[in-house]
């Protein structure tokens, strides 16, 4: 083709089915920017407020669709930004590509302005593949391998491209020794065990008197199958956050959420079982899972490396989780007792009973289960949800009771604060017409979400759908952080370190022509959520909740209480924590509730 190697370049990219590219601008992708201004918005640009931004939202959008995330950052400071939402890609297994301007080859190695070996600096995070183009005959190859193995293998891919070589003409590589020629295409194979495996794990589940299930992202496409043979096994079935949407919580065999931030019912799940299935989740915190030598385990992932790396299994299935059960399914026999199942379920709507008691206990001003607990049955037909690390995410988890349809994602494996608004960002652009609530709180939206919402400010108006809803948790508190202080380290609240300023969060959304909402009493939360989902501009709802209601585990250990314990009397907020604390493990074992440990 004629044009430069940037016109080369989104073509290429738009053979492999690319449409949207998150970025910033700068004068090292100035040659690429300028071809695919040429071009005739066949692939949107959609910048960012900053490149970390662009990348989480790369990550999110390979998420909510399945397919490439790409990301687009100038030379020196721009590239390195992207870094923590690649590692956020990395972590999570999906493929994102990331695009990088590099200073003139002939600049290179002479410690020029914002150059940096770019290749070393993304070789952990993109370490399947990351090239530094040299001439435009490599630029094609470049582009097909790093597509097609970004892809492939669910890694992050990268390219640097210096800025001179993006303007030179294009040339396709000559017939000769030394240059190769590339192709376009890639299907993903179906990946499935061998028989006589499959039979050795049917052996295992069909002996298993009480079985457990733990699903994660790797069960997103197999919500038929696990429900089919957790009724066949009459197993209660648990989800690692990154599963959340794997199955629907209406089901009376779902447990909920597992670890630190999951469920009673969960823990006892877990607890009591004598075999585990897990089927595509890499949940990293073994304490939650059985007591190695308890159970009998089998599972089932793509990835060999996450095989037996939380617990050891007997029986180990490489394979797509979908597929691998349908063939799993005519080989398990029905358990006629049913009396494990019966005890699950029990504890299951022992488990909801809970939460809802701790939901409506007072607090000052609002109790920040509430918010989740009264958000849960308002939530829309088909909606994407995102939440961010810290506090939020032990409600989200906990409260937020999912429906077939719905997506939910966050920053799983990396639990990186600043992820939820460039997430729910990216789901409009995948999805342009369904509703989009991301969950977050307020360290994270001073951190770096607030100037995202001037993205949501330029583009809210292209979408189909306007419903898009940021909650904030306004606390004053990075909260998650003051309670791992409090119960992990026997450390009082160190107040240096953990109140942030009071942002009017609402106000800053009206001031950049978003709808602000706020919320200081726990009898506007229903109304207010009512509210936002409701508006035809997308909205800010600010809650000032209370920093002091704990998120209590599902099983607290005696290493925790000793340490909740010593650090109360010194914590300056000690009396507001303990009246917290009092209401919630009452709501716990008062009727109506049940006990915590």
């Amino acid at each position: 083709m004629s044009g430069t190697v940037g016109d080369f370049f989104w073509e290429r990219l738009k053979q492999w089915g690319v449409r949207h590219v998150f970025g910033y601008p700068g004068d090292g992708i100035n040659g690429l920017l300028g071809a695919l201004q040429r071009r005739d918005g066949d692939i949107k640009f959609v910048q960012a407020r900053h490149e970390e931004m662009a990348a989480f939202m790369a990550s999110a959008y390979a998420k909510y669709t399945g397919e490439l995330g790409v990301c687009l950052a100038t030379s020196g400071p721009g590239a390195s930004h992207l870094l923590t939402g690649l590692y956020d890609a990395r972590l999570d297994h999906v493929p994102v590509l990331a695009i990088a301007g590099q200073q003139a080859r002939t600049a290179v190695g002479a410690h020029y302005q914002q150059e940096l070996d770019l290749v070393s600096m993304f070789k952990d995070v993109a370490g399947t593949f990351v090239q530094q183009a040299s001439v435009p005959g490599q630029v094609r190859h470049l582009i097909d391998r790093a597509v097609r193995m970004a892809i492939g293998e669910r890694r992050v891919t990268a390219l640097v491209f210096p800025n001179d070589l993006q303007e030179e003409p294009y040339q396709e590589p000559p017939r000769q020794h030394g240059a190769v020629f590339s192709g376009v295409g890639y299907r993903r194979p179906l990946v499935v065990p061998f028989e006589e495996d499959l039979h050795r794990a049917a052996e295992v589940l069909n002996a298993g008197e009480k079985v457990a299930i733990l699903v994660g992202a790797g069960a997103l496409g197999a919500t038929d199958e696990v429900i089919e043979v957790a009724e066949r096994l009459g197993a209660g079935v648990a989800k690692a956050l990154l599963g959340k949407a794997a199955l629907p919580d209406d089901l009376p065999f779902v447990t909920g959420s597992i670890g630190l931030l999951g469920t009673p019912a969960s823990w006892d799940l877990m607890s009591n079982c004598d075999t585990l299935l897990m089927v595509g989740s890499g949940f990293p915190y073994s304490e939650f899972l059985p007591k190695e030598g308890q159970a009998r385990g089998v599972q089932i992932d793509l990835e060999p490396g996450m095989l037996s790396a939380r617990y050891p299994m007997e029986v180990n299935l490489q394979g797509d989780a979908a597929h691998t059960l349908r063939l799993l399914l005519p080989m398990l026999r029905p358990k006629t007792d049913r009396s494990w199942r019966e005890s699950v379920e029990a504890s299951v709507a022992m488990s909801w009973q809970t939460l809802e008691a701790r939901a409506m206990q007072p607090a000052d001003p609002v109790n920040p289960q509430r918010v989740f607990w009264e958000l849960s049955p308002r939530i829309p037909d088909r909606a994407i949800l995102s939440s961010d690390s810290g506090s939020c995410a032990n409600w989200y988890a906990r409260d937020l009771k999912m429906r077939r349809g719905m997506m939910a994602s966050l920053s799983g494996g990396l639990a990186c604060m600043g992820a939820a608004v460039p997430y729910a960002i990216a789901a409009k652009f995948a999805h342009p017409d369904r509703p989009v609530i991301a969950m977050v709180g307020d360290g994270a939206m001073q951190m770096n979400n607030m100037a995202e919402l001037i993205t949501v400010a330029k583009y809210w108006r292209e979408w189909a759908n306007p419903t898009w809803v940021c909650m904030v948790l306004n606390n004053q508190d990075l909260n998650q952080v003051t309670w791992e202080q409090r119960v992990m380290e026997g450390n009082p609240k160190f107040e240096v370190t953990q109140n942030i300023p009071d942002v009017p969060y609402h106000r800053f959304a009206e001031l950049i022509g978003l709808r602000g909402i706020f919320v200081d009493h726990p009898d506007q939360m229903a109304p207010a959520w009512e509210a936002a989902l409701g508006s035809d501009v997308p909205v800010v709802l600010e809650v000032r909740t209370d920093p002091n209601v704990p998120p209590l585990p599902p099983h607290i250990t005696l290493a925790q209480a000793k340490n909740f314990m010593f650090s109360t009397p010194f914590d300056p907020e000690a009396g507001s924590v303990i009246v917290n604390t009092a209401r919630e493990v009452l709501g716990s074992v008062l009727p109506g509730g049940r006990r915590n440990s």
